[in-house]
């Protein structure tokens, strides 16, 4: 699962980026180069941590997030470069930083600090990057009709139909997630990686101490948070026992930077499963409304090829019953079939015979 941060010079993308992966990257801008620089960090998650000190394995695993710091993308209102747009393409949400903080030393490249403006800067470069593509593909759908000997009149029909909406969506300055897309569709929209389409989570880049501003992002698919950033990267980079104190000391119980993994998660529709013993807890990613023959896959191939059944009890459950073996005494572990949806949360054990 990875998130690309993007946002306008100046907005401080790698600060949070550093904040976010623990990372030391150089604040210093690029001058407009593309580069790309990623990190990889655990999901928090308080039920890991209380089914660790109740089975005390060898190995925790945690739910992971990549985070990609991308440069380039400069807010011009014009067509996305070709490599840029490779990467973007490639990612499965985005987290846009918007500038919120004042700074003399750092001006803002458009001479004020505007959120609501840099937010409508920004989702037009997508948009347009969007509408071109689509403009294209009707272009080329309409050749294909006049030349005809190639696919069926009626296949060319039904993703020209689809492509009109999109064209007219975007002209009302609409992103596609707001579009919802059946099955068939997202066949066809297999080889496209419109940007629009994308998970979104705007995220508020502010000084310390700074409030939250009166600012709403009111569509699907998308959420909004904010972070002090400068602050939590500061903090980020220190010793543990280090941040503890300062928590302590100021009566914070949770950073920000936490929160916004979190979210950064859920964003995409993603639940957690797990499975646990003396050996491994681990949390396990899957998408929403995935079966438990997807989970066995998630965790091996050899489980998914030999299912047989899997043994199911939610984390709470589990949590009251004090473990696996008094779960097992009082016949309170389910056993479920290949089509069972497996839920956010759930203890999922794959009984497998290859």
């Amino acid at each position: 699962m990875r998130l690309g941060i993007i946002g306008l010079p100046q907005s401080g993308k790698t600060t949070i980026f550093n904040a976010l992966t623990r990372g030391h990257q150089p604040l210093t801008t690029s001058g407009g180069r593309f580069e790309v620089h990623t990190g990889v960090v655990d999901v928090p998650d308080v039920r890991v941590d209380r089914l660790s000190e109740m089975f005390k394995p060898k190995k925790t695993i945690y739910a992971k997030v990549t985070y990609a710091d991308i440069a380039g993308l400069e807010g011009s209102q014009s067509a996305v470069s070709g490599q840029l747009l490779n990467i973007l393409t490639q990612m499965d949400g985005l987290l846009h930083v918007v500038r919120c903080f004042e700074d003399a030393n750092v001006p803002h490249p458009a001479g004020s600090v505007n959120p609501l403006r840099d937010i409508a800067t920004m989702d037009a470069e997508l948009l347009l990057n969007d509408l071109i593509a689509v403009e294209r593909k009707l272009e080329r759908l309409a050749e294909e009709r006049k030349k005809g000997g190639g696919r069926e009149k009626s296949v060319i029909d039904r993703e020209a139909v689809l492509f009109e909406r999109f064209k007219v969506t975007l002209g009302h300055e609409t992103p596609l997630r707001e579009i919802d897309i059946t099955a068939e569709e997202e066949k066809t929209l297999s080889g496209f990686g419109f940007l629009t389409r994308k998970p979104m989570l705007v995220l508020l880049n502010l000084h310390e101490g700074q409030e939250m501003p009166p600012v709403e992002y009111p569509h699907t698919h998308s959420n909004l948070a904010a972070l002090q950033g400068k602050l939590e990267m500061e903090l980020a980079q220190l010793a543990p026992e280090d941040v503890e104190v300062f928590m302590q000391e100021y009566g914070i119980t949770e950073l920000g930077l936490a929160r916004v993994i979190r979210l950064s998660h859920d964003l995409l529709g993603l639940i957690s499963f797990f499975t646990v013993g003396p050996d491994e807890v681990r949390a396990w990613t899957l998408r929403g409304g995935s079966s438990a023959y997807d989970a066995a896959g998630e965790i091996h191939t050899d489980l998914q090829k030999g299912f047989i059944r899997a043994e199911v009890i939610p984390y709470a459950e589990l949590l009251s019953l004090g473990g696996l073996n008094e779960a097992k005494t009082k016949g309170r572990l389910r056993l479920e079939g290949k089509e069972y949806i497996v839920h956010d949360g759930e203890i999922v054990h794959i009984r497998f015979n290859v």
